[in-house]
């Protein structure tokens, strides 16, 4: 009975792990009333590949010369205090019916948001530095002023203050994403999240591939995301795991981004 046992559990991993490598991404579109998936299929051959490459070069701009490579994107970040990061391939087929391979790593490497022959961000990254540079001087002065007082109603009206900014600041942040799918529609991020937009949405490596996948009017085929570097503080991430898409930050926009995809 023991080993009966056994094997149903064995079988019973088995096939968790083959629905979530078939509905690895996946989420339901509101505007169309289905659940769309891809799976991730063939992508992931491509990205322990992705991950040597990326080891052997030390650096993950390796697509231009050495000597003109930026010392932020270094290998050793993801290896040291940033604790590991995601990287996601997409599969993806060509008008011309040829396969094209898109990369992409989540949300900024070292403060870097566009790497060269990398997915872009979802944003126009020049307004998200201009609203962040104006806004945070702002904060850092209140910050200051409040540092100077003690308990008070002025200390707390200028606390007020400080919070107010920074929550019209990410509504500002927020607002710069255009989604896109592939109908051609284009929606804001607000349009997906009725209790708050989480920290991190749409910088994900899926939303990031997809969306330049829709724009360049690319077929996608398969999508893998791998997790490279320091194990997280948490131990929820492990180098050279894949894991799927996040149900919180992820999934509320995938259905609408997959949609028409064919």
């Amino acid at each position: 009975m023991s080993c009966l046992r056994t094997m149903n559990r064995i079988n019973q991993q088995e096939d968790m792990i083959t629905k979530d490598i078939k509905s690895a991404n996946s989420g339901y579109c509101r505007f169309c009333g289905k659940t769309h998936y891809l799976e991730q299929g063939k992508a992931r051959e491509y990205c322990l590949p992705l991950m040597k490459t990326l080891e052997e070069n030390g650096r993950i701009d390796f697509h231009v010369p050495e000597q003109e490579a930026d010392p932020r994107l270094s290998m050793d970040y993801i290896k040291g205090e940033a604790r590991g990061q995601m990287f996601g391939v997409l599969e993806c087929l060509g008008p011309d019916g040829q396969p094209v391979i898109l990369k992409a790593f989540s949300g900024q490497y070292n403060g870097v948001w566009n790497v060269e022959g990398w997915a872009p961000p979802l944003l126009d990254t020049e307004k998200f530095d201009s609203l962040v540079s104006n806004a945070d001087k702002q904060i850092k002065a209140l910050g200051n002023r409040i540092n100077g007082l003690t308990e008070g109603l002025e200390r707390q009206e200028l606390a007020r203050k400080r919070k107010t900014l920074s929550q019209n600041l990410m509504k500002e942040i927020h607002a710069l994403y255009c989604v896109h799918n592939f109908r051609s529609e284009v929606r804001p991020l607000s349009d997906f999240f009725e209790n708050g937009i989480p920290t991190g949405a749409g910088d994900c490596c899926a939303p990031k591939l997809l969306n330049a996948a829709a724009k360049q009017k690319l077929a996608p085929k398969s999508l893998a995301e791998i997790f490279w570097g320091k194990t997280n503080r948490a131990g929820t991430r492990l180098q050279g795991k894949f894991y799927t898409a996040c149900s919180e930050k992820c999934q509320p926009i995938l259905g609408f981004m997959l949609c028409g995809m064919g």
